[in-house]
């Protein structure tokens, strides 16, 4: 009878793991190829040699809160960066830590004490290497830099660089965008996260160059993910209220260093003013699929960070090029 029992038991948790595969359902639990819980928030998606890679912070163990801070300051101890590979964006096989966190050694920008934040991933053609820059931060966000690493293959082992503060400038919430052309630029939160920043990279993504160029200036907006739609660019932010969802806006622009004209919040609909509960990642462009974007976000539990959701909603826009997102409680990437 215990037999019995255990493989029903197992073929249960197989089947929930399972469910949802054969649909995106926004807020559920997800799971991977082999029934574990997918970690990899705060993250950003690589499409490479026919196959996806999300890659993402690992938040694993137990939640607190940093004594004597004056915000929502929740941590859970570092775990660095996971990296899962796709076919289909449904089904997630684990490729395990792509750049792990450091154990020993306190000083390091890796070490588990610290924070290592929104990873984002791009492929360099000129030297064929995999570029990833991340938020690294002390535990009170003082140190507010941007770190890289490389690997010659997706899915790492990744080798840790070093950190920067680009030209300077205070370096949190961040992402990545690489352009048609090659060419890579850092959007990043500056300025105790009240302007933002885009940066144009060297070409071979490892380091910034002088070509700086501060938007969204003393709007105090962070979490960005950048697209392009009929050769316009549209960012996506989040206004900054700690783990506190937050209503989305967006800002418009002819050319990534040129003038960002702001607009509302995209969302459409019930919860629309806390962005589904949630905060933006990351925008992904689908491959092979005209005007087919995912919008991408967490649902963050600030009490059990490991607990915290992921929220994918398509991302249409109409025929004046105003972007649009509704709730949908289970979708099709085809639809």
């Amino acid at each position: 009878m215990q037999r019995i029992f255990s493989m029903l038991w197992l073929l249960i948790i197989y089947m929930n793991g399972y469910a949802q595969q054969a649909q995106i359902v926004p807020g559920a639990v997800w799971h991977d190829t082999a029934g574990n819980g997918l970690n990899a928030h705060g993250g950003g998606i690589l499409y490479y040699n026919n196959t996806y890679y999300w890659y993402g912070e690992i938040k694993q163990g137990v939640t607190w809160r940093v004594p004597g801070s004056t915000w929502e300051n929740y941590r859970v101890n570092a775990g660095g960066v996971s990296c899962y590979s796709s076919k289909d964006l449904l089904h997630w096989t684990y490729n395990g830590v792509a750049l792990p966190a450091e154990k020993t050694d306190s000083t390091a920008d890796l070490h588990i004490s610290k924070v290592i934040e929104r990873p984002k991933v791009i492929y360099n053609k000129k030297t064929g290497k995999f570029v990833m820059w991340m938020h690294i931060d002390s535990p009170d966000y003082r140190y507010a830099r941007s770190g890289v690493a490389v690997s010659d293959r997706p899915e790492g082992p990744f080798r840790y660089i070093g950190s920067v503060r680009p030209n300077g400038n205070m370096a949190r919430d961040m992402t990545i965008f690489q352009d048609d052309d090659g060419r890579a630029y850092h959007f990043y939160s500056s300025e105790e996260n009240e302007t933002m920043h885009v940066c144009e990279l060297t070409d071979d993504y490892l380091s910034h160059t002088r070509n700086d160029h501060r938007i969204l200036i003393k709007r105090s907006r962070e979490a960005p993910a950048v697209c392009r739609y009929n050769n316009r660019l549209y960012l996506f932010t989040s206004g900054c209220s700690g783990w506190t969802p937050n209503a989305a806006a967006y800002a418009v622009a002819d050319s990534i260093m040129g003038q960002w004209t702001e607009h509302g919040n995209p969302c459409k609909g019930a919860d629309a003013d806390s962005t589904y509960h949630a905060q933006t990642t990351y925008v992904l462009a689908v491959p092979g699929r005209k005007n087919c974007y995912i919008f991408m976000a967490d649902r963050w539990n600030k009490n059990n960070l490991e607990d915290s959701r992921y929220v994918w909603l398509p991302l249409i826009f109409n025929t004046a090029g105003i972007p649009g997102i509704t709730w949908k409680d289970q979708w099709k990437i085809t639809e």
